[in-house]
């Protein structure tokens, strides 16, 4: 029998609504957890509709670095080529091929979602990284870029190859092996370290694929997590460049030796594996993402080790402490985790290191993840994550205070 097409569109719209309130029931779905009774714990909300569509019919690439800026404009950071594929562009394919255009590499949204500035690229004067890798914005308001490298492949994946236009040089370009500064209009203000200009976990002078970067705005000092070719944590003066300091797992001098392959059963290792993020707290702590080995370390300004702990201790592959970031209370009382093996954000407390909750799941909806690998807290207390790999978006999960339960917007 025929269908009549008002018939067919009918139950097709019923078919569309019921998904999406599958999608609603997901996103506030609430399982039993790890939290005992009376434990409060951040509860956050999906905003499925920020940011807006883009112009231009741009996409993302994988999401390397977000930011938050004093005006609580979110600034994000992606790899815009390996949406299309790469090329010595920096990103943008000339001429576009099929529906999509790469964005460019840096991206400004206001609160409502709407983008109010791009650049990033090539240019005079400093190196654009082969692959971008986390960003920040400082107390002045200037964007720092991490220069990452070759971007990891995910896991059971093969790396990704870059794609050379007829015509156009095979020779690979110098490795990444520094972080940019720039102003919040893309004016470049200082480089550290050079492409191409590799050197190891004791140098004063250089770097090897930094993971991200980080300010404290008390010394004026950035902070490098250079821990995708080396092992360390490496403190600059913010205006100069100038090397100030750096150092290994527990405090102790780098050690670049190759390491067994993680084993959670193992005692703790003594060096760090994959130093991916840093943070400085209100209260002068410094905490480090040392990502494939499933924790995060605590350390004075001057090195000195505090504490740690690890969080999904089990994870295996490429880890579960990718990115950090602090709630916006004033004891700033939670860490939030982006665990981009385990696609969730670990609530952690910060006094104890205890784990909490989480929220997110693995999955295409809103409010799920796939490689969440970078994290940001505007000055509400609204969640802010980038996905690397093939996710490949940021979503805003929206702050609606403290809850007793473990939860998680699935």
């Amino acid at each position: 029998m025929r269908r009549k097409p008002g018939l067919f569109v009918g139950r097709t719209l019923i078919a569309v609504l019921l998904a999406a309130g599958l999608g609603l029931t997901l996103l506030n779905e609430t399982p039993a957890g790890q939290n005992g009774p009376g434990v409060q714990a951040p509860i956050f909300k999906v905003d499925p509709m920020w940011p807006k569509p883009l112009p231009n019919h741009w996409v993302l690439g994988s999401v390397t670095g977000v930011a938050v800026d004093a005006q609580d404009h979110v600034w994000i950071t992606h790899r815009g080529a390996d949406s299309l594929g790469n090329n010595e562009k920096g990103g943008i394919l000339n001429p576009p091929t099929g529906c999509c255009v790469p964005a460019p590499p840096v991206l400004e949204f206001d609160q409502a979602g709407n983008l109010v500035s791009h650049w990033g690229g090539p240019g005079q004067g400093f190196d654009w990284p082969q692959s971008t890798g986390g960003m920040t914005v400082d107390h002045k308001g200037n964007v720092w870029i991490a220069a990452a490298g070759q971007p990891e492949p995910a896991r059971g994946q093969a790396a990704p190859q870059p794609a050379v236009r007829p015509g156009a040089s095979a020779a690979p370009r110098p490795q990444d092996a520094h972080v940019i500064k720039f102003s919040r209009t893309g004016q470049f203000l200082l480089q550290i370290g050079h492409a191409g200009k590799v050197e190891d976990s004791d140098s004063k002078t250089a770097l090897n694929r930094p993971a991200s970067v980080r300010v404290d705005p008390a010394a004026n000092e950035v902070y490098v997590a250079d821990g995708f070719g080396n092992h360390r944590v490496v403190v600059f003066d913010a205006e100069t460049g100038a090397y100030k300091r750096h150092w290994g797992a527990y405090g102790e001098k780098p050690d670049d030796s190759s390491l067994a392959p993680y084993d959670p059963t193992a005692p703790p290792a003594k060096q760090f594996r994959t130093v991916s993020s840093v943070a400085i707290a209100k209260d002068g702590l410094v905490y480090v993402c040392d990502r494939q080995n499933d924790r995060i370390q605590a350390f004075q300004k001057d090195g000195k080790f505090v504490k740690e702990a690890f969080v999904s201790k089990t994870t295996l592959g490429d880890g579960s402490v990718w990115d950090i970031a602090f709630s916006r209370d004033p004891q700033q009382r939670f860490l939030y985790i982006a665990d981009g093996h385990d696609k969730r954000v670990i609530v952690v407390r910060r006094d104890t290191l205890e784990t909490v909750s989480s929220f997110g799941d693995g999955g295409r909806l809103p409010g799920q993840f796939y490689g969440v690998g970078s994290i940001a807290v505007d000055s509400k207390g609204n969640v802010y994550t980038g996905e690397t790999y093939e996710g490949k978006r940021v979503q805003k999960f929206v702050y609606k205070g403290l809850g007793t339960e473990m939860h998680s917007n699935r």
